[in-house]
């Protein structure tokens, strides 16, 4: 369907401002840079939105670094010779917005999506100044690909881990493109059908679109509110209105 100029003004005019939000985009493909990934290729769809409208991105492929397993902020106190996730964290830290991409194997994202989820996981028992998880204030969403059924079931995972660790997901935060079952066209392969997929590019728009508004009104609001959330707080004795005020 074709748009006159004017409806075309209309649809790309609007005064938000998302000047000062970062967003960074992690892919979780097995392939190192500088080697084809169709997971990337959907991640840019968001990423051209975004940059289009003033957030700072970056594009990063964890298999790049070294990330031992585990659960601690820097495992060569556990064993390991060399942990590349402090380097790495600082940049998730000071992101508003944390785009995971993966590719979909055996039906679950990749094993390098996973030792990213538990590297996020080993920062969940840090506080930010208004004793909240480390991860309050931040909105987070993912993008999937594959040839294969997952595509949901991919995305409500990382989700929810996203969300339990702290950050708030919006509505529609998860796009994702999967081709013909089995063997077969992977998302940017020509006449895949993937880059003119109207409900894959449609769901990576509004993802785009409603992660900069999330990520501005938690920018603007300065975070989740503090109060009922509160880790200390709660330890000290302090229960928020929990209904059993014998509880310990």
């Amino acid at each position: 369907m074709s748009l006159s100029k004017t409806q075309q003004e209309l649809c790309n005019s609007h005064n938000y401002d998302f000047s000062g939000l970062s967003a960074l985009f992690l892919n979780c493909t097995l392939k190192p840079t500088g080697t084809l990934s169709h997971t990337e290729h959907l991640i840019e769809v968001p990423k051209a939105i975004m940059e289009a409208n003033g957030v700072k991105t970056e594009l990063l492929r964890p298999v790049d670094y070294v990330l031992p397993p585990g659960v601690y902020p820097d495992m060569t106190g556990h064993g390991f010779d060399r942990d590349d996730w402090p380097d790495l964290c600082k940049k998730v830290m000071a992101a508003d917005i944390l785009v995971i991409g993966t590719p979909i194997w055996l039906g679950e994202e990749s094993s390098v999506c996973r030792r990213l989820i538990e590297r996020l996981y080993a920062e969940s028992g840090k506080l930010n100044q208004q004793d909240q998880s480390i991860y309050y204030g931040r909105t987070g969403g993912c993008i999937i690909t594959g040839n294969e059924d997952g595509i949901k079931h991919c995305a409500m995972t990382i989700c929810y881990a996203l969300q339990h660790l702290g950050y708030t997901i919006p509505p529609q935060a998860d796009a994702g493109w999967i081709g013909e079952a089995g063997p077969g066209l992977s998302y940017a392969d020509e006449d895949s059908g993937g880059q003119e997929n109207d409900f894959t590019q449609r769901n990576a728009t509004f993802m785009a679109w409603n992660l900069m508004h999330m990520a501005r009104l938690l920018r603007d609001a300065g975070g989740i509110p503090a109060h009922g959330n509160q880790r200390t707080k709660w330890d000290d004795g302090c229960r928020f209105d929990h209904p059993n005020p014998d509880y310990r």
